[in-house]
């Protein structure tokens, strides 16, 4: 890890950190995020407005955190820019926001390779069913390659996020 990479882990944390000191004010609950900032290595996405913290959140990945995803199958979170291109209110993960994941970059490496980029990467909620787990399910990475949250979460992300919010997944 570089310095640069270290530098950039800490201030995820603290910035994790100054959102549980520091509430929002009653208008900004109404503010849509302008960015989504995910730091695997943390567990932690950061919904973003103007460069501030709107929310925080703990998350699971997939069941390989660690390295980007490379093809189809591999259980790995992709790292990079991405854009929450559209949404499913119907998905067996109680709701789910599609990330743009492979892109150009993702699905020329992968060909390189000879295998396919895989794709259906989402943030979403829990197992149908399985809602009652609540924050449990943090206890471990379970996805395929998604990012997950607890339910109550994920009805709180679909209001703040607009389709085009660029996320930006890193390791």
């Amino acid at each position: 890890m570089n310095k640069t990479t270290s530098c950039g882990y800490f201030f995820a944390l603290a910035l994790l950190a100054v959102s549980f000191v520091f509430p929002l004010s009653a208008g900004a609950s109404h503010s849509k995020a302008d960015k989504v900032l995910v730091v695997k290595s943390s567990r932690i996405m950061l919904l973003l407005k103007d460069g501030g913290i709107l929310k925080a959140y703990k998350v699971s990945l997939g069941k390989q955190p660690k390295g980007h995803k490379v093809k189809a199958g591999d259980q790995r979170t992709p790292e990079g820019s991405y854009l929450l291109d559209s949404r499913n209110p119907q998905s067996k993960f109680h709701k789910a926001i599609h990330i743009s994941y492979p892109n150009k970059s993702d699905i020329a490496a992968a060909q390189n390779l000879g295998v396919p980029p895989g794709n259906g990467i989402m943030i979403h909620g829990l197992p149908n069913k399985l809602g009652e787990l609540g924050r449990l399910h943090r206890r471990w990475d379970w996805t395929d390659g998604c990012i997950a949250v607890t339910n109550e979460e994920m009805d709180e992300i679909w209001e703040l996020i607009s389709d085009g919010t660029p996320i930006e997944i890193k390791p």
